[in-house]
């Protein structure tokens, strides 16, 4: 029988103790299943040996992460016999480094919760962003508790997707109350009849179109962006992008869409663009299959191809 493996993931004090002991008096989770908790550290919050009797829940403490192996998971496992494992990691260790790593039998990687104290957040992203961002980069849900009326909930998105499109972003207050961030305002007018996207922006606009491309389908958009050419894209086609920084100077990722050309388009041709330069792009945008988006994306059919300057910054970010 395989035995799920959920992963609590978020720096000391970051609420993981109290989630993972909420989560447990959920009758729609907890089903009178045994549940294995590894706690990876030790905070403030303490579990209540009671109630974990009461939810049928084991807790084993690991101080070391040397000692997480295969070989003692799979001890736990025999020991313990449970239906369900519950890891309250530590949030100074890599969760891509142990999800590369063995798992005993049976069990079965099913989730990755990330928690995260808003009021914070900022101190550890300025001192330890590299790590910070990395715990969102395989989280399936990031969890923003103690949010308050001065939470800017969108800024909190803008530093996530970047490194995590996919993953659910809840908000949480102090009381435990649920929020929605709402609508993003975009920086540009998406209704208007051609769509300008100056260079501060791109990186929103990237992310926006790859997030919702369906409210694209149809638009016409101008950008400048950095010429990629390469005999594996498509015939007639080249990727106008930018380079950016999603994470550290040591994170830089070249951003952009595919682009097709037709043989009339000009005034710059296909055939004349050089990789690395810099043009301006005016294209119209349609919503269709490219493996490389593991689906359906933007694909923009280009109207306009002018040779631009270099911008003074040659990165974009997600602010």
């Amino acid at each position: 029988m395989e035995v799920p493996v959920y992963i609590i993931n978020g720096f000391l004090e970051s609420g993981k103790t109290t989630f993972i002991s909420e989560t447990l008096k959920d009758p729609d989770f907890t089903d009178k299943e045994r549940t294995l908790i590894i706690a990876c550290e030790e905070g403030e919050e303490e579990y209540d040996e009671k109630a974990l009797a009461t939810c049928r829940a084991d807790l084993v403490t690991v101080e070391d992460k040397e000692e997480l192996t295969v070989e003692y998971m799979t001890m736990l496992n025999a020991h313990y016999h449970p239906q369900r494992v519950m890891i309250e990691f530590n949030g100074m260790w890599s969760v891509e480094e142990f999800m590369e790593a063995d798992l005993p039998k049976d069990w079965v990687m099913v989730q990755v919760i990330t928690l995260v104290d808003a009021s914070t957040y900022q101190n550890y992203l300025n001192n330890m962003r590299a790590i910070m961002l990395g715990q969102f980069k395989l989280s399936d849900t990031i969890i923003f508790n103690r949010c308050d009326k001065d939470t800017d909930k969108l800024a909190l998105r803008r530093s996530v997707k970047p490194i995590n499109r996919k993953g659910q972003i809840i908000y949480e207050s102090a009381e435990g109350v649920t929020d929605n961030a709402g609508e993003e305002v975009l920086p540009f007018d998406i209704n208007a009849d051609l769509i300008d996207i100056c260079d501060d922006d791109y990186g929103l606009w990237y992310m926006d179109a790859m997030d919702e491309p369906k409210k694209y389908n149809g638009k016409k958009v101008r950008f400048r962006a950095m010429v990629y050419r390469s005999e594996k894209l498509p015939k007639r086609s080249f990727v106008p992008g930018r380079f950016a920084m999603t994470c550290c100077a040591d994170d830089i990722a070249f951003i952009g869409f595919l682009c097709k050309v037709g043989e009339k388009v000009g005034p710059l041709s296909l055939e004349s663009l050089k990789n690395k330069s810099f043009v301006y792009v005016t294209a119209d945008i349609r919503v269709e299959f490219y493996k490389e988006y593991r689906g359906k994306g933007p694909v923009l059919y280009a109207t306009s191809i002018e040779s631009a300057p270099e911008p003074e910054d040659k990165l974009v970010y997600f602010n």
